[in-house]
């Protein structure tokens, strides 16, 4: 792209006060963004409103290193990556996103070379994930990768983390394995903690964001992000989520935009299971297994790897799938408080069993 077709993207979609809407009515109306810029006031008034041409006649403060920093980012790729910005006029830009609503005017893309989009689930949830959860969105995400899928997802803490390293452990070499929607800019990585990951993810998947280099992490910019998402995959999975949260946002827009949501139920006693619960009873599809959302799809299932059988342990038997207590453990046993303690401790150490806030245990299981 040349620099003076960058900055008519730019500066359409930053002009302060424009709007994505009323953009995209002048790109309808008018074609690529220097001709928007070339048309005198009648005309842009008789396209959208009299409101419109003083927000068109100012260049955007900042426009110029704008767009010299972005010429900078796209030639600084890494060996073996690419990036690129995609804009509503580009023939890769994703078909899914401009059957939604409200598509972005400008995807910033870095990572893997993309030909054509491939088909994509999406797995949302909690930051602030069960043990069990975290499994469950790594495991799915792992098979949901190993038939072919690509999972899309935020690069959130928690399930979203969880999410991209499945699909990166389950794809095939030379696959795409996970795109990552942030909402930053690409020049930079948020949550920190994340860094490594990102970097993981742009050697075998794709970092999207419809937000300029420099952009830092500000809150308004997270929600918006979440129609990207859902836009770019067949269908969203819930994994857990309280009841106001991002990922009921994201699987809200999926439904609206005509895809599946489907949910994990948990226990009834944990507030990250609500959110699912609640789409549930809205109609979304309960889900055990990631051959449940596979054949719903009509997606091949590929046989998965089980794992070798372990002893059957009494205590896990005791303890059963909900939280509890140790209180709750020595009631149910009839074992001592330190004798639980010991064989806990040794479960934990062996990813069988975790420990959650409030002084409870849960019992792990591979999905």
């Amino acid at each position: 792209m040349e620099r003076e077709e960058l900055a008519a993207w730019l500066r359409l979609a930053w002009a302060p006060g424009l709007g994505r809407t009323t953009a995209r009515r002048l790109l309808a109306a008018f074609g690529l963004p220097q001709a928007v810029f070339a048309q005198d006031t009648t005309a842009i008034e008789q396209a959208t409103s009299a409101a419109v041409p003083p927000l068109l006649r100012e260049r955007p403060a900042g426009l110029d290193a704008l767009t010299n920093a972005t010429l900078d980012w796209l030639a600084q790729a890494p060996a073996g990556q690419s990036r690129r910005v995609l804009t509503l006029a580009d023939p890769l830009y994703p078909a899914s996103l401009l059957q939604t609503e409200d598509p972005p005017l400008v995807l910033y893309a870095a990572g893997q070379p993309v030909d054509a989009w491939p088909r994509a689930i999406a797995i949302v949830g909690s930051r602030n994930p069960t043990a069990q959860g975290r499994i469950d969105a790594r495991e799915f995400a792992r098979s949901f990768a190993r038939s072919g899928l690509t999972v899309v997802s935020g690069l959130a803490l928690g399930i979203d983390g969880a999410a991209h390293e499945g699909a990166l452990d389950g794809a095939a070499d030379g696959q795409l394995a996970t795109i990552a929607i942030v909402g930053t800019g690409l020049d930079r990585v948020y949550p920190q903690q994340h860094h490594d990951l990102a970097h993981r993810i742009a050697s075998r998947g794709l970092l999207l964001s419809e937000y300029p280099v420099g952009t830092p992490p500000l809150s308004d910019n997270f929600p918006q992000r979440n129609r990207i998402i859902s836009g770019l995959a067949s269908g969203t999975l819930v994994v857990e989520a309280a009841v106001r949260s991002g990922s009921l946002i994201t699987a809200r827009l999926a439904a609206e935009q005509g895809k599946d949501v489907y949910a994990i139920p948990g226990s009834i006693h944990s507030p990250q299971s609500r959110g699912c619960h609640a789409l549930l009873k809205q109609g979304a599809k309960l889900v055990e297994t990631a051959e449940d959302v596979l054949e719903d799809m009509e997606a091949p299932v590929r046989a998965p790897t089980r794992p070798t059988p372990r002893e059957d342990v009494p205590l896990l038997q005791a303890m059963g799938h909900a939280p509890l207590s140790l209180d709750a453990l020595v009631a149910r046993t009839g074992t001592s408080a330190a004798d639980l303690q010991a064989q806990l401790l040794e479960l934990e150490l062996q990813g069988r069993v975790a420990r959650l806030a409030g002084g409870l245990f849960q019992r792990l299981e591979r999905a």
